[in-house]
C-alpha cells in the first residue's frame, strides 16, 4: 500500500501562510491611500488611474535586498530589511522624477515564519506610509527545496507616477560645468552585503553584538542600518525644475551608476577629497584587502544620491537641502569626454 501525501508533509504547510496573513493584514490596511480600490486577499490589487499630473507617464522598477537577508537572520532583526526594499525601489524610480504609488512586495522561504514575516512587512509599511504609498498586494511563497532551511528572499515591485515635464534625465540639458551634488548614504544600503559579510563574520570572526571597529556602533546595528529613501528633500527639487539628473548609486558604485543618467560627450569628474569615506567602508577596505577602484565599483562609500545641476542653480539647491538638514556637498563637476566616471 502507497504512502498517502499531503501538502503538509511535502514541506508545505498552508496554516503558516493564513498565520502570517492574518498577521499582516492590518499593516497592508494603514497604507491604503485615496487610490486604492481594493483589500488585501483580491487576485489583483486595484489602484485608480487618475493623477493631478498633467502629462502623466508611469514608472516602474523592482528590486531585492539580497544577502543582507542573512544579516537580518543572523542577528534576528527583520523589520529594517522591509524598509530598505522600499526605500531601494523608490529612490529608483526617484532619479526619473516620479513619486511613488504602490508597491507589491514577494516573500519566499524553505519555511514561512508568521512572526518574521510580521516583521518584514511591517518595516515595507513604514516605509510605505513616510512615502504616502500604498502597500496593494504580494505573495507569500513557501519553497522547501528551493531555499536552503532557514533562508528567506524578498522583493518588489513599485509604480510611481511623473508629470512628462519633470521627467529625468533631461540629457539634451546637461553640459561642460553642471556641478554634481552628493547625499549621503547611511551605511552599506543594499549592496556590497556578501563582501562585508565576508570580512565581518568569516575573516574577522565578528559577531553581531560586536562593537565594529573604528564605530560606535554594533556589527548589526551598522550592517543593518536602513537604507535611506531621499524622496523627501529631493521631490520638491524636482517639481521645481532645479535638477537635470539624479542617480541612485547602488551595486556598481559610482563607477558604474553615475554614466546610466549622462550623454555619450560628457563625463563625471569626482573629486575625491570633497568627502571623507566612512569608516564602515574604510574598514572592509582594509581588512578585505579591497583595493580603491574595485571599491568604488562594490560600495557606495558613503555616496548614496548624487544630484546634477547647472551651475547658476547649484547655490539654491545647496541651500534648500541644507534648510532641510540634509548634510550634502559638491561631489564634482561634468566634463567633456565619453560617459564615464573620472576620479581626481
Amino acid at each position: 500500500m502507497s504512502e498517502k501525501v499531503s501538502y503538509a508533509s511535502s514541506g508545505v504547510d498552508i496554516n503558516r501562510q493564513d498565520e502570517a496573513l492574518k498577521r499582516i493584514k492590518p499593516l497592508v490596511k494603514a497604507t491604503k491611500t485615496p487610490g486604492v480600490r481594493s483589500d488585501i486577499g483580491l487576485f489583483g490589487g486595484l489602484y485608480s488611474a487618475q493623477f493631478p499630473e498633467a502629462k502623466p507617464i508611469l514608472v516602474s522598477s523592482m528590486d531585492g535586498v539580497g544577502t543582507k537577508m542573512k544579516v537580518a537572520r543572523r542577528a534576528g532583526i527583520w523589520d529594517t530589511v522591509g524598509q530598505d526594499l522600499v526605500n531601494h525601489c523608490i529612490n529608483d524610480i526617484l532619479v526619473q522624477g516620479a513619486r511613488p504609488l504602490f508597491f507589491l512586495d514577494y516573500i519566499a522561504a524553505q519555511q514561512l515564519e508568521p512572526e518574521v514575516i510580521e516583521q518584514i512587512v511591517k518595516g515595507m509599511a513604514t516605509a510605505c506610509q513616510a512615502a504616502a504609498a500604498a502597500l496593494i498586494g504580494g505573495e507569500l511563497a513557501e519553497m522547501p527545496g528551493v531555499y536552503a532551511e532557514g533562508e528567506v528572499d524578498v522583493a518588489g515591485t513599485i509604480v510611481g507616477v511623473v508629470d512628462e515635464a519633470d521627467l529625468l534625465p533631461r540629457l539634451d540639458a546637461m553640459a561642460e560645468g553642471d556641478v554634481l551634488i552628493g547625499l549621503p548614504s547611511s551605511g552599506l544600503h543594499t549592496n556590497g552585503y556578501s563582501l562585508a559579510r565576508k570580512v565581518c563574520f568569516e575573516l574577522e570572526k565578528l559577531d553581531v553584538t560586536d562593537t565594529l571597529p573604528g564605530t560606535s556602533q554594533t556589527v548589526a546595528q551598522t550592517l543593518l542600518a536602513i537604507h535611506r529613501s531621499y524622496l523627501a528633500p529631493v521631490m520638491p527639487l524636482v517639481k521645481a525644475h532645479k535638477l537635470v539628473a539624479m542617480a541612485h548609486i547602488t551595486g556598481g558604485g559610482l563607477t558604474d551608476n553615475i554614466p546610466r543618467v549622462l550623454p555619450k560627450t560628457l563625463d563625471a569628474e569626482i573629486d575625491t577629497a570633497s568627502w571623507q569615506i566612512p569608516a564602515l567602508f574604510r574598514f572592509l577596505m582594509a581588512k578585505g584587502g579591497l583595493g580603491i577602484d574595485d571599491a568604488r565599483q562594490a560600495l557606495n562609500l558613503g555616496v548614496g544620491m548624487v544630484l546634477v545641476v547647472k551651475p547658476e542653480l547649484a547655490g539654491d539647491v545647496l541651500a534648500l537641502l541644507h534648510a532641510d538638514e540634509e548634510p550634502a556637498w559638491v561631489l564634482g563637476r561634468l566634463v567633456q569626454g565619453a560617459g564615464v566616471v573620472r576620479y581626481r
